[in-house]
C-alpha cells in the first residue's frame, strides 16, 4: 500500500479534506469511498493517500467501503476540479459534487442499465400510412426516425415516444439495433464558401494549445464550420467536447450531429436526462466510447481520455455562468481546460463576449471571421426601426408592423413577434391611486397570468389569485399595465383570425417534450404567427420565417447594468438572425422609443465591430471588466442591516491585508443589492476590484481563511468571482 490513510473530499461546506485510515480497503486516488461523517454516511473522492491523517484532528476513522461503480477518476479531471476550487474559492468536495453525475453523489452503489439501443425506421412511409392523420404527436414521433433514436431522445420529442416505439417494435414497423451500430449514410457535408474553408482548415490542422474566435454572422454557417472540423478530430481517434448554452438548443444540434456522424458513439450532458442516463453517458466519454459529448454548462468536467478539441457555441451566452452554488464560468473553465490539456478550443458567436473581444485584440484569441451567410444567396436582413411614440399604437403595434404581417402572411411565410417577458401583463394597477400587485417576499411586481387567474413572481415563484378589488382605495376597475406573451397571443389572435398562432415561452414548454414538439409545428409549417421570448432567439433554423417584430426592445438601453447594452445587442442580432435564412430576403422591425440613440445606429450597421469597440474603449476608460476584475460578495440576512453587517466584517478581513496585497485593490462600501428583497430575505454586496486578475486573487487566498470564520448568525454571505450580474 502507498499509505495508511487518504485524504477524502466531502461536499460539506468546509474548506479541507478529510483524513481516513483505509482498514482492508486498498483505494486510490480518484476513487469513490463511503466514509462516516458524525452520524452519517457519506460518498466522497480519495484526494491523496499519505502514512498519516495530514492537519486531521481528532479520532481517525476508517473509510466503510470502495465503490467500484465509478472508475478512478483521471489526474487531468482532479487537477481541473482543483483549479475551479482555488479559483471561485470553494470547497474542492463540493467542486467535485457538482461535477459528478447525482448517482455517484449517493452511499449505494450505482448499477448501470442494459447497453443502450436507437429505434428507426427503414420505410418512414409504411410507418405513417399505419398512424392516423389526425394522430399528430404519433406522426411526429415516426417521422423524427427517419433517422436513429434512442430511447431518451425519443422522450424528448413526446413522453410517449417510446411506449409508441415499442408497439411499432412489435408490429415491425420499425426496428432496433445498438446505439453505436451504423445505420444510415452520413448527410452529405455542406458546400463552404472561402471564409468557411479557411476556418476548417485552420480549425483542422491546429495543434497543441490555440483559442480560436470564430466570427460569424447569423446564418454564416458556422455549426458546418464545426462539423467538418469535428470530422478531422474524430478521424485522429480524438474525442470532442462541444458545450452549448441551453438546452433547448440541445435537439436540433444533436439530430445534425448524429445525422452527420452515424455511427460515433455521441453522449448528450444536459438537465433534460434522468440520472440514470446522465451517468451511462458520463461513463461512456470516461470510458471512451463516446466520441463527441455535447452538453451544458456541467459537461466542462466531464472526462475525456482522449480529448481532442473543445467547442463553445454561443460563448457569449449568460448562461454558462452558473448564478447559484458553484458560481463558474464554464466558458472560462473549458479555455483553462484546454490549455491544461494542450488542444485546440473554439469559441463561436456573432456577437462574442466584449472578453473574448479583448482577449481577440490582445492577440491571445486568433479571430476566424464569416461575414457572408451560408446560403448561396442568402442576405442579411433589412432592420428598419418603428416609433412608439405619437404612433398610434394598435394593441402595442405600430400600424406598419401590422401592415407588414398582413403582407408576409399573405405569401405563405411565418412572422415572429418577439418580446422578452411572459405572462399576460407584467403590472396590475389601480387607475385611482396608482396601486400595483407586488410580491410579498420580493421587491418586485407580480405579474399577470390571466388564463391561469394567477399573479406570479418571477423571482420567487410567490403566486396568489388576482384581487377583484384595489386594497388601497377598493377601486373595482384594476387593469393591466404592459405587455406580455400572453396577452400578445390574445390580441394578435382578434387581428389575424384563421392563422395559427403558437407562443412558445417558459410557461408553454414547461412539461417534457413540449419545446421539441412546438418546434415541429414550426418546422412542418402549422404554425403561421410565433410568439417567443429569447427562447426563440438563437440556435433555431426556420426555413419559412421570413419577419420578426421585436417589442420592448429598449428596457436594455438604461439599465444599471454595464452590461445592458452588449446584451441587448446580442439579443437583437440573434433574434433577427431568425429571418430570411434562405434565398428569400428577410425583414426585422424593431419598435423604439429612441431610435436617434447610437445603440440603434450601430445595430443598423449590421457590424458588430464597430459596437465591440466602442463598448471596449468605455470599460476600459472606467476600468470596468475586462480592463478590470471583480470579486462580488454577496450577504443575505432576515434585515438588510445584518446583511450590511456581515459585508462590513468581510471588508474588514481585506483591509487587515499587507500593504503590497492590499495597494492594488479597490474596497468598495457595501450597499444593498439592486433588488433589495427577494424571497423573504433582504440583499446586500460588497464589490472588491483590481486591475488584474492574479492581483486580486492573492488578495482573495490571503483574506479568505478570514472570512470564512466570521460568525454570521442567521444571515449567510456567498462569494461570485468575474461576476456577470451586479
Amino acid at each position: 500500500m502507498s499509505g495508511s490513510f487518504v485524504m477524502v473530499a466531502l461536499d460539506v461546506p468546509l474548506n479541507r479534506l478529510f483524513g481516513y485510515g483505509v482498514g482492508d480497503f486498498d483505494p486510490q486516488v480518484g476513487q469513490r469511498v463511503i466514509v462516516p461523517f458524525g452520524p452519517r454516511q457519506l460518498s466522497g473522492l480519495v484526494i491523496e493517500r499519505r502514512a498519516d491523517a495530514g492537519d486531521f484532528t481528532g479520532k481517525t476513522r476508517n473509510i466503510l467501503a470502495v465503490r467500484d461503480d465509478l472508475p478512478a477518476l483521471p489526474a487531468a479531471t482532479l487537477a481541473l476540479c482543483q483549479f475551479v476550487a482555488d479559483y471561485y474559492h470553494h470547497p474542492l468536495g463540493a467542486v467535485i459534487s457538482s461535477a459528478l453525475p447525482t448517482v455517484f453523489r449517493n452511499v449505494p452503489a450505482f448499477k448501470a442499465p442494459a447497453p443502450a439501443c436507437v429505434y428507426y425506421t427503414p420505410d418512414l412511409a409504411q410507418l405513417l400510412a399505419s398512424i392516423g392523420k389526425r394522430a399528430h404527436a404519433q406522426r411526429r414521433v415516426a417521422e423524427s426516425l427517419a433517422l436513429p433514436h434512442t430511447p431518451a431522445a425519443l422522450r424528448r420529442v413526446h413522453d410517449s415516444g417510446v411506449k409508441w416505439a415499442k408497439g411499432w417494435l412489435e408490429a415491425g414497423l420499425i426496428c432496433t439495433a445498438a446505439e453505436t451500430s451504423l445505420l444510415a449514410a452520413p448527410s452529405p457535408c455542406l458546400p463552404l464558401n472561402s471564409e468557411q474553408s479557411y476556418a476548417v482548415s485552420q480549425l483542422s490542422s491546429a495543434q497543441g494549445f490555440q483559442p480560436f474566435l470564430l466570427y460569424g454572422i447569423t446564418g454564416s454557417g458556422k455549426t458546418e464550420v464545426y462539423l467538418q472540423t469535428i470530422a478531422a478530430v474524430l478521424a485522429r481517434n480524438e474525442q470532442v467536447l462541444v458545450l452549448i448554452p441551453e438546452i433547448n438548443l440541445t435537439p436540433q444540434l444533436e439530430g445534425r450531429f448524429r445525422a452527420r456522424f452515424p455511427g460515433v458513439h455521441m453522449a448528450c450532458l444536459h438537465s433534460g436526462l434522468n440520472d440514470t442516463e446522465r451517468a451511462v453517458n458520463w461513463l461512456a466519454a470516461l470510458s471512451g466510447d463516446a466520441r463527441i459529448v455535447l452538453g451544458t454548462r456541467l459537461a466542462v468536467f466531464t472526462p475525456l481520455p482522449q480529448l481532442g478539441m473543445i467547442v463553445v457555441d454561443e460563448e457569449h451566452d449568460p448562461s454558462f455562468k452558473q448564478q447559484d452554488g458553484l458560481r463558474y464560468s464554464a466558458r472560462d473553465v473549458a479555455v483553462y481546460r484546454a490549455r491544461t490539456v494542450d488542444v485546440p478550443i473554439v469559441l463561436g458567436s456573432a456577437t462574442p463576449s466584449i472578453e473574448s473581444w479583448a482577449n481577440a485584440r490582445a492577440g491571445r484569441y486568433d479571430i476566424l471571421p464569416l461575414r457572408e451567410r451560408a446560403v448561396r444567396g442568402a442576405v442579411l436582413p433589412k432592420i428598419t426601426l418603428l416609433p412608439v411614440k405619437k404612433a398610434g399604437l394598435i394593441d402595442g403595434f405600430n400600424r406598419m408592423a401590422f401592415a407588414k404581417m398582413h403582407e408576409v402572411l399573405e405569401r405563405g411565410e411565418q412572422v415572429l413577434v418577439f418580446i422578452n417577458r411572459r405572462g399576460y401583463s407584467p403590472v396590475l394597477q389601480c387607475g385611482e391611486c396608482g396601486w400595483m400587485a407586488s410580491c410579498k417576499h420580493c421587491s418586485a411586481r407580480l405579474v399577470l397570468h390571466l388564463r391561469d387567474r394567477r399573479l406570479r413572481c418571477h423571482h420567487c415563484g410567490f403566486e396568489e389569485a388576482i384581487t377583484h378589488a384595489c386594497p388601497d382605495c377598493g377601486n373595482q376597475d384594476l387593469k393591466p399595465v404592459g405587455q406580455g406573451t400572453q396577452r400578445l397571443e390574445e390580441s394578435l389572435a382578434t387581428h389575424f383570425p384563421g392563422k395559427t398562432i403558437l407562443r412558445i415561452d417558459r410557461d408553454s414548454t414547461r412539461r417534457k417534450g413540449e419545446m421539441d414538439a412546438a418546434l415541429a409545428q414550426v418546422h412542418s409549417g402549422e404554425a403561421d404567427i410565433l410568439i417567443g421570448t429569447q427562447m426563440l432567439a438563437k440556435g433555431h433554423d426556420f426555413d419559412r420565417l421570413n419577419l420578426v417584430i421585436a417589442l420592448n426592445a429598449d428596457t436594455g438601453l438604461f439599465s444599471v447594468d454595464f452590461r445592458a447594452e452588449e446584451r441587448l445587442f446580442a439579443l437583437l442580432t440573434q433574434v433577427a438572425g431568425r429571418a430570411g435564412r434562405r434565398e428569400t430576403p428577410g425583414e426585422v422591425m424593431i419598435q423604439t422609443a429612441f431610435a436617434d440613440h447610437p445603440f440603434y445606429h450601430q445595430l443598423l450597421g449590421r457590424d458588430y465591430t464597430p459596437f465591440a469597440e466602442r463598448t471596449l474603449q468605455e470599460r476600459t476608460e472606467m476600468l470596468l471588466p475586462p480592463a478590470a476584475a471583480w470579486a462580488l460578495f454577496r450577504a443575505e440576512a432576515p434585515d438588510i442591516e445584518l446583511a450590511l453587517g456581515i459585508l462590513k466584517l468581510i471588508r474588514a478581513c481585506f483591509e487587515q491585508l499587507d500593504g503590497s496585497l492590499l495597494q492594488p485593490i479597490t474596497l468598495n462600501q457595501p450597499v444593498a443589492a439592486t433588488m433589495v428583497k427577494r424571497a423573504g430575505v433582504e440583499r446586500a454586496q460588497l464589490l472588491i476590484a483590481a486591475p488584474q486578475r492574479a492581483q486580486l486573487q492573492r488578495a482573495l487566498h490571503q483574506a479568505m481563511p478570514h472570512v470564512e470564520v466570521i460568525k454570521t448568525g442567521k444571515g449567510r454571505w456567498t462569494l461570485d468571482v468575474d461576476p456577470i450580474e451586479i
